[in-house]
């Protein structure tokens, strides 16, 4: 059986792959983008990480991701000149299919669910194989000619530019944080301010601790291990409290950090590309409020229903 995951997996990687070369070609295409030399390295490096990651060596997927960075730092990623959406055709297309609009979101999010839950396929290959789904309904739907899905799929790609790469970075960073002890370092500096305990105390120091490494890093997962390791073990689970609770509110904590940061790219700033908002923390200032609230609602949760 894993061997039929990884082929699956090998196959929607390569798809996406094939959808950052696709990117890379019509970038070079795009003369009005005066950095379309490095926006394409950019997009092509990417394609070739994706679709042939496993049989490159670590090395030359390490120098390329390098490349990247300082094509980054220079400012030789630019989204560059995108095709416009006809909103005539959009008011249409909304118009002719009312709410019928949101089901290849809920098509993708079912059959994702179903598949990591009833089958040994497991959740990466669900999301994939949902996303494929989801994307043939839509086309069925809105009766699109292949030309419309191959100019809107690279717009959508481009559009986010170099953004896209940071939650893979992220969470490589968290593991390079835990590989180093930096979860050992933090609890051994905590201990001596905060000492063990007080189940309360425990509880907030390690929610809050939560959402501000995920706002530090971006992304939830990569600051899990690190601060469970250095706040949630010593403070929370080792003084009685169930490691389940502790650790399913945590990560939620954790993703109050990612409602109020840059970082996540993937959820605060891919909506201000898409929708082409002025203020580029348009979308933060919305949730900012809500993460607070959560934030305040998890650790009262923690506090009653892991002891």
């Amino acid at each position: 059986m894993q061997n039929t995951i990884n082929f699956l997996l090998a196959i929607l990687y390569a798809l996406i792959g094939l959808c950052m070369a696709v990117a890379g070609i019509e970038t070079l295409r795009d003369k009005a983008n005066k950095a379309r030399i490095g926006t394409a390295v950019f997009w092509f490096f990417l394609a070739i990480i994706f679709a042939f990651g496993d049989w490159i060596p670590a090395v030359v997927s390490g120098a390329m991701v390098l490349v990247i960075g300082i094509l980054a730092l220079f400012k030789q990623i630019q989204v560059g000149s995108l095709p416009k959406l006809d909103p005539k055709t959009a008011q249409e297309g909304a118009k002719r299919l009312g709410a019928k609009v949101f089901l290849p979101s809920i098509v993708l999010a079912l059959t994702s669910i179903l598949i990591a839950q009833f089958t040994p396929l497991g959740g990466q290959v669900g999301i994939g194989i949902g996303a494929v789904v989801s994307l043939i309904l839509a086309i069925i739907l809105t009766k699109a000619p292949t030309k419309q899905v191959f100019k809107d799929s690279q717009r959508m790609v481009r559009s986010v530019g170099a953004p896209g790469v940071l939650p893979q970075l992220l969470a490589m960073l968290g593991v390079v944080f835990t590989t180093c002890g930096v979860g050992k370092l933090t609890a051994n500096m905590i201990s001596h301010v905060f000492p063990a305990g007080n189940h309360f105390l425990g509880v907030a120091l390690y929610c809050i601790a939560m959402a501000l490494f995920t706002y530090i890093m971006g992304n939830a997962f990569a600051a899990f291990a690190v601060i469970t390791a250095a706040i949630g073990i010593p403070f929370v689970i080792a003084q009685g409290a169930n490691p389940v609770v502790v650790a399913a509110i945590g990560m939620t904590s954790g993703y109050c950090g990612t409602l109020v940061t840059p970082m996540a790219a993937n959820f605060n700033t891919l909506p201000v590309a898409l929708l082409e908002m002025k203020d580029q923390m348009g979308v933060i200032k919305q949730q900012a409020p809500i993460a607070v609230i959560l934030l305040i609602v998890q650790i009262g949760l923690m506090y009653f229903l892991a002891f």
